[in-house]
């Protein structure tokens, strides 16, 4: 007999109060990639009192991750967290929220006890931001036998299916020759004059990228002192596609703009790449069943909008193993503030956003019931994944 959707919504509304709190200490309390130990307590501590269940912690040997399950039998449904911060800027996107949001669709569905047809599971998911922690997990293992997973992202518009870009960060080190920069100027090679053509060139390859190509950087290291020529400078890139051919592609030009700048100025150059992130496979068939969730909750989202950019997340890689959805929630008016900024700080914290955080753990829970139930529902989800994988 199919569980009646109203079950679940009146399970996190009874919630609220320990999810908004919840959400509200983690803001409160930021932690950097990889450093989300109180975090990761915490969730720990509100899974295992609000929902009775045992916390798998350290999952995959990471401290700051875990899982809990509900249910048994297939088939399984994952629900992820993210909850790690910004430097300086916090929780500006919004990952408290995320966190609440997750933990209060878990619980609503552990506590329909045995009558939850099948597995739901939540994952703490640390280090998004640059850290790649979804990926470390998947290469553990974590994700084997999973049949779907979903999250939530806030935002300042409701989003079924927006694209997320493929993406690489690229390290440049220039090594030149130091003088005294007003007695002797033409006795040195300046590293930074590298490092700053290398910007240069990059903006004039711009016009050779595809539409949804974003190159963006900053000096790390922009010389020792005002009166001598820079020995050393370094920057940093983050390279952005809408597929991994067209980042590879764009991850080119920007070594060789580096190398051409290094050349010029008559220095040395070491590049870096560090791993970043694939694009998203947006399940559509799943997108759409929470669409309609999002609806019977009083929710008109769109199923994406070319007016507003995209960013990247390592969901995108969860959704090269498994179908998954990542729709995002408004928090805000839409164009009052994006993710990053000083004012998404606040929304995070404002009771719109605690509502939201709610809407989302409704419609997780009420999705994830639809694939334990329905396995025309399931099959189609599986079938579409399978086909935009080939």
């Amino acid at each position: 007999m199919a569980i009646e959707r109203s079950q679940t919504d009146c399970a996190v509304d009874a919630l609220r109060g320990p999810l908004v709190e919840l959400s509200r200490r983690l803001h409160e309390n930021p932690e950097l990639r990889w450093e989300e130990h109180r975090a990761a307590a915490w969730l720990a501590e509100a899974l295992e009192a609000l929902g009775g269940v045992r916390v798998e912690r350290e999952l995959g040997g990471y401290p700051t991750a875990f899982r809990a399950r509900a249910g048994s039998g297939g088939p399984r449904v994952a629900i992820l967290a993210e909850y790690d911060a910004l430097p300086e800027i916090g929780h500006a996107c919004g990952h408290n929220l995320i966190a609440g949001g997750a933990v209060g669709a878990f619980v609503a569905l552990a506590r329909l006890g045995e009558a939850l047809p099948g597995t739901v599971e939540i994952i703490g998911t640390p280090g998004e931001e640059g850290g790649a922690g979804k990926i470390r997990l998947i290469e553990r293992g974590v994700f084997e036998g999973v049949d779907a997973a979903m999250m939530f992202h806030p935002f300042d518009r409701d989003l079924l299916c927006h694209p997320a870009l493929a993406n690489k960060w690229l390290e440049m080190r220039f090594e030149g020759k130091p003088s005294h920069a007003s007695a002797a100027p033409w006795d040195g090679s300046s590293a930074l004059t590298a490092c700053l053509d290398t910007f240069r060139l990059i903006d004039s390859q711009r016009v050779h990228f595809r539409d949804g190509v974003r190159v963006h950087g900053f000096v790390t290291n922009g010389g020792q002192a005002v009166n001598i020529i820079p020995e050393h400078a370094a920057c940093e890139f983050s390279v952005r596609a809408r597929t991994r051919d067209e980042l590879e592609r764009v991850r080119g030009i920007v070594e060789r703009c580096a190398r051409g700048a290094a050349l010029a100025a008559g220095v040395d150059v070491s590049l870096s790449v560090r791993t970043g992130y694939c694009e998203i496979i947006n399940n559509l068939t799943l997108a759409r069943r929470f669409g309609a969730a999002l609806e019977a909750l009083g929710r008109t989202p769109h199923e994406t909008d070319d007016r507003v950019g995209a960013g990247s997340t390592d969901m995108g890689d969860v959704s090269q193993v498994v179908p998954a959805i990542h729709p995002y929630l408004a928090i805000c008016d839409e164009g009052e503030s994006l993710c990053h900024e000083h004012r998404f700080l606040e929304c995070a914290a404002s009771d719109r956003g605690f509502d939201t955080m709610l809407v989302a753990a409704k419609a997780m829970a009420r999705t994830t019931l639809d694939l334990l139930e329905d396995g025309a529902l399931l099959a189609a989800v599986k079938r579409e994944w399978s086909e935009a994988k080939r």
